[in-house]
């Protein structure tokens, strides 16, 4: 890999993907979301700051393992703008997902442990379908299948 001079404050997009492993198109699209920023020369070409590197670092681990863009947002905007993030940054930042991670460790040891019941079955039906309505919470007031989708704050699931 490519070594950039100590020198150098600022990487292409270009110097930016190989040093990332990112594609261009990727660190367009994470600009274009907010997760990182560049500056334009006067030929209105993109100059990243050295830091981006582990800022593009972060938001790849952390889509690895299932954090939406949203949120990866939110936790790098509360990072410094003028200084490189410490480890204790990314510490305090990684320590806010970990019940969020927690709950899809959950999610998918249930869904590994009840998945051959539900091949078998096959109807996802909200009487016994322990995968997309575990506690039959709509078991009451609705009938017919639901495709049940947990989001943080919201209890009541939406259907697809």
């Amino acid at each position: 890999m490519p070594q950039i001079p100590e020198k150098i404050h600022e990487l292409t997009v270009g110097q930016l993907a190989t040093r990332s492993g990112a594609a261009v198109s990727a660190l367009h699209f994470y600009e274009s979301k907010g997760l990182i920023t560049s500056r334009r020369t006067a030929g209105n070409q993109r100059r990243y700051h050295r830091d981006t590197l582990r800022r593009v670092a972060f938001v790849r681990a952390a889509q690895r393992v299932g954090i939406p863009l949203a949120t990866i947002r939110e936790a790098l905007a509360e990072l410094p703008e003028e200084r490189t993030p410490t480890r204790e940054d990314w510490a305090r930042l990684s320590e806010a997902w970990r019940s969020e991670l927690d709950q899809r460790i959950t999610q998918l040891n249930r869904l590994r442990d009840h998945l051959t019941d539900c091949i078998g079955c096959g109807c996802l039906s909200l009487d016994t379908c322990v995968l997309s309505n575990p506690d039959d919470v709509f078991g009451d007031r609705l009938t017919g299948s639901r495709l049940m989708v947990e989001r943080r704050g919201n209890r009541q699931g939406r259907r697809q």
